[in-house]
This record gives C-alpha cells, structure tokens and sequence, in this order.
C-alpha cells in the first residue's frame, strides 16, 4: 500500500513533539514563576517577623 504523503506522519511526529515540547516549557515557567513568588512572599513574611521581633525586643529593654 502506497501512502500519497510520505512526510506526512513525519510532521504529524514533529508537531507533536514540539506541542509536547512547548507545553512542558509552559509549564517550567510557570512552575519558575510560582517557585519565585512564593520565595518572596517567604522573604516578606520572615521580615515582617523579625520586624516584630525587634520591635517586641526594644518594648522589653524600655520595661527594664
């Protein structure tokens, strides 16, 4: 059996594998961009701690 479009299932391969490709490049970014999000939401809550640790700290010494 001949197929009329020898590359045809070449391309379809092809396509495939750059939607796959493409897709989990989507999905690296956005894992990226979730992983930087929540490191800085880290970063502003343990500021925000140690802020109220210095500040529960200078209250204490003005007891003394």
């Amino acid at each position: 059996m001949h197929c009329p479009n020898p590359h045809g299932d070449r391309k379809a391969l092809a396509d495939m594998g750059y939607r796959a490709f493409s897709a989990s490049m989507m999905l690296l970014t956005v894992y990226g961009g979730y992983l930087c999000v929540m490191r800085g939401y880290r970063y502003m809550k343990r500021q925000e701690q140690l802020k109220l640790a210095a500040e529960n700290q200078d209250s204490e010494m003005i007891k003394d």
